[in-house]
């Protein structure tokens, strides 16, 4: 028909039927708006009888239109990752006091440290934090809690007990900052002490002598830490043993962590020189990569 909106097809040597030749045009016209943002309001329908458009949601910009990560991002990365090595690299190795004064002087590192750090643990089968609110969960909620390196205070969150965090920096308003050589509480007022992958530093022994007065006669510390970290483990129940403890329970069988069970049973000793609280520096290699946008090591 004369008026027929549609030119007539070319004749180009090899002719196209008047059907081929509307499917060509159609085509074309969904090609033009293949990278267009999606409209929210229409989410997702053209606004011609319901049907279907052929928009696609914006990419990440993290990444090229290949899907690859961009350079920037990765350097980046880069650089998150190498500053994560070495904020764990000083907690390790210096004591409380240094780690205080390294906080203090850059408090973005404990964030840039957390950050981190939790993403290498939810990669483990269990979180041993986790585990630890099992069992407070399974004892009577009138008993009062001692988090020793509590990060962002998720036991005090998940539990009804009263719980005192205490770490280097205040993530959130539960958190208590001390030096946890030094926690702010009186002796003999605490039930359960928990060290969750938080024994860190040289001075290991001021960190249990200190749960050690804190806590009640027959009060509970448990200590969940990363296994390759342990060289020989009945040195270190020798070293626990000398600081006032009788160990009750251990679960060795985990690939990622240990987890202990302790009892006060009499005032601690010095250990601060036992071969048993000498624990390996949980250390990472250059290759571990900072988690951006795509969540990955």
């Amino acid at each position: 028909s004369t008026h027929n909106s549609e030119a007539p097809p070319p004749d180009t040597g090899t002719r196209l039927s008047r059907k081929q030749w509307k499917n060509k045009i159609k085509n074309k016209k969904k090609n033009r708006n293949k990278f267009k943002p999606c409209d929210s309001e229409e989410k997702g329908e053209s606004r011609r009888g319901g049907e279907k458009s052929e928009c696609h949601p914006l990419r990440d910009p993290s990444r090229d239109l290949g899907g690859k990560v961009t350079l920037r991002t990765r350097m980046e990365q880069r650089l998150h990752s190498a500053r994560f090595r070495y904020i764990n690299e000083q907690l390790y190795t210096s004591d409380s006091r240094e780690a205080v004064h390294l906080f203090q002087s850059d408090p973005e590192a404990f964030t840039i440290y957390h950050t981190g750090f939790s993403q290498q643990v939810q990669r483990w089968p269990v979180n041993p934090i986790t585990e630890i609110i099992k069992y407070i969960k399974n004892r009577p909620s009138s008993l009062v809690v001692a988090d020793f390196g509590c990060g962002d205070a998720q036991l005090a969150r998940s539990v009804r007990n009263k719980v005192h965090s205490f770490d280097l920096v205040a993530l959130n308003d539960l958190v208590t900052v001390c030096d946890m050589a030094q926690v702010p509480l009186l002796d003999g007022i605490v039930d359960i002490a928990v060290f969750c992958l938080s024994l860190m530093g040289k001075n290991l022994n001021d960190f249990l002598k200190e749960a050690n007065r804190v806590l009640k006669m027959e009060g509970v510390l448990l200590v969940a830490e990363v296994s390759s970290r342990f060289d020989d483990v009945r040195q270190f129940l020798t070293a626990i043993a000398q600081l006032g403890f009788k160990s009750v329970n251990k679960n060795t069988d985990n690939s990622h962590f240990y987890l202990f069970e302790f009892s006060k049973v009499r005032l601690a000793r010095d250990a601060s020189r036992h071969p048993g609280l000498q624990l390996k520096p949980c250390l990472y290699k250059k290759e571990v990569i900072w988690p951006g946008p795509l969540g990955q090591w």
